[in-house]
């Protein structure tokens, strides 16, 4: 787990014009030092502990301001869960149908131009993998 310090908080919801607060922060701040794709309820369980006060409509409310601004990514790779992630650049994902984990691929994603029709533009390219992860393989 990667150690994010506050003031990387503080930069990247500033960045995206978004005020910080105790909730924002320790929200962002999860996401970005836990990349295991959280769901809502799972983040919720996570802070509610250290804020007391937090809401599960809060979090709601705050994870869908993120997505909107850019800051973090929504998946809905199971068609079950939404899992969000804090990990924006341009990457796959892969669901383990066994112990239902999500993972990162980094892939280049580069679309030819020519692939693309006449007069539109690509702004957000997802792709996701079903399987087996190595864990499960294993068991």
């Amino acid at each position: 787990m990667e150690v994010i310090t506050k003031e990387t908080v503080v930069n990247k919801l500033e960045e995206k014009g978004i005020r910080p607060s105790v909730q924002r922060m320790a929200i962002l701040r999860y996401l970005l030092e836990h990349r295991t794709h959280p769901s809502i309820d799972e983040i919720y369980n996570q802070l509610s502990e250290q804020i007391p006060t937090l809401s599960l409509t809060t979090v709601y409310n705050t994870l869908e301001q993120f997505c909107e601004k850019g800051l973090i990514k929504a998946i809905s790779i199971d068609g079950k869960v939404i899992h969000y992630d804090g990990y924006t650049h341009v990457h796959a994902h892969f669901l383990c149908t066994k112990c239902r984990k999500v993972f990162d691929i980094d892939q280049n994603f580069e679309i030819p131009q020519a692939a693309v029709p006449e007069g539109f533009t690509v702004s957000n390219t997802e792709v996701y993998y079903t399987g087996t992860c190595k864990d499960c393989l294993t068991k």
